[in-house]
């Protein structure tokens, strides 16, 4: 009996033993094989560091390292390169969440670069939103997306170079740091409205679901070297309702003067959202004021409240044009665009005409623009009256 536990017991020490030295032959074959990973990825790393440094000697620094949706991604040290180091002589605008700086690529393309500051989440999620949402639209009229960066804790955006700017810095050129922006005529602001209004039909109109701006306003309108205007700034952008008359309801965001009354009071935002913002815009085109300053004597602060009235009085219009146009314009021409404007910054929403309303209302302006006259040449014209609105505006931040 002893006999035979002895030679159970050796039995099982066997199999422990034979056991032991195949979990040790295993482990050994599992960390050699991590040994010859890690050697492999680490040579492949040094073998492409050393290919971009070889690049980068022989002048192809900004080939992009890959692409994505279509568009180049880029590392900062490029980037950085590009922008001379992100020097304050090539600053060309500053936004809500960070500069843009001018650049220029190794293959010759000027861009403009915007270095994101990500203090927060809103930052990191108009990123996220602007890659995502300009790798499927296409517009002639919208601001196109030539790559980005996301290195480590940098986030940039690069897009093609605008080389007259943001429309703001035009029609306000003393007020902003571009004091030789040269004043914008009749017939180039008839041609930036329709250019702008041809934006966000494209959004409102040829995408499924329509896509919101939230903050369309005169310094989101850049102007290429000829003057001719694309949207550009999609961070706050928001996905709309597909179903007719909805509504998303998210929290308010935009800025100052541009937002439309029932966004701000309720928090639902649907395209005709971006209509009153247009409207504004229109505005400004047409008196040179800018939506709101408070420094202006009494009831003159808000610019839809003081020109609303005089938008429905025909022998009242004249009086709220931009004296910079120096009444090189037709009157008939203007009395048009007013009423246009007038509508959109209607205070109710249902009272507001679609985009793609405007689009065809200016394109007869635009294609047959007849020679210029002053002020007082016009034939009558009827403007639909409409009540003045009570405009509760919100700042950029939420509210």
């Amino acid at each position: 009996m002893e006999t035979s536990d002895d030679r159970r017991k050796e039995s099982v020490a066997l199999v422990v033993i034979v056991v032991l030295a195949a979990l040790s032959v295993v482990s050994l074959l599992v960390a050699f094989s991590y040994y010859c990973y890690i050697r492999n990825k680490v040579s492949k790393r040094l073998k492409n560091q050393k290919g971009i440094e070889n690049g980068e000697k022989s002048g192809f620094a900004n080939v992009h390292v890959a692409t994505e949706n279509g568009h180049q991604v880029f590392t900062f040290k490029q980037l950085h390169s590009a922008t001379g180091g992100f020097g304050k002589s090539n600053v060309v605008g500053h936004g809500g969440f960070g500069s843009v700086y001018r650049g220029v690529l190794h293959d010759g393309r000027k861009v403009a670069v915007k270095l994101m500051d990500l203090g927060g989440k809103q930052g990191e999620d108009e990123f996220k939103m602007e890659v995502d949402l300009l790798s499927r639209l296409r517009s002639p009229y919208l601001l196109a997306l030539i790559g980005y960066c996301s290195d480590d804790n940098h986030k940039l955006l690069v897009y093609e170079f605008m080389a007259n700017g943001g429309l703001q810095e035009h029609l306000y050129p003393d007020r902003g740091s571009n004091a030789d922006a040269s004043k914008l005529d009749w017939e180039t602001r008839l041609r930036i409205a329709l250019e702008a209004a041809k934006g966000l039909e494209y959004l409102h109109e040829h995408v499924s679901p329509p896509v919101i701006h939230r903050d369309f306003k005169s310094s989101n309108i850049l102007l290429d070297k000829n003057f001719h205007a694309k949207v550009s700034d999609f961070g706050l952008a928001k996905l709309g309702s597909d179903k007719a008359g909805g509504h998303v309801s998210t929290r308010v965001l935009g800025t100052q003067g541009y937002v439309a009354p029932e966004y701000a009071l309720t928090g639902h935002l649907t395209t005709k959202s971006d209509v009153y913002s247009y409207g504004v815009v229109l505005l400004e085109l047409l008196t040179g004021r800018v939506p709101v300053d408070m420094k202006r004597a009494p009831g003159e602060g808000v610019l839809v409240s003081w020109a609303l009235p005089r938008l429905t009085d025909r022998e009242k219009v004249a009086q709220i044009m931009d004296p910079a146009l120096d009444g090189q314009y037709s009157m008939k021409e203007v009395v048009q665009v007013a009423a246009i404007a007038a509508m959109c910054v209607q205070p109710e929403a249902d009272y507001r005409p679609l985009m793609a309303d405007v689009v065809q209302s200016l394109v007869p302006l635009v294609k047959h623009h007849r020679p210029t006259s002053k002020v007082g040449s016009c034939s009558s014209c009827h403007v639909p009256k409409s009540p003045t609105p009570t405009v509760n505006e919100c700042g950029k931040s939420s509210v």
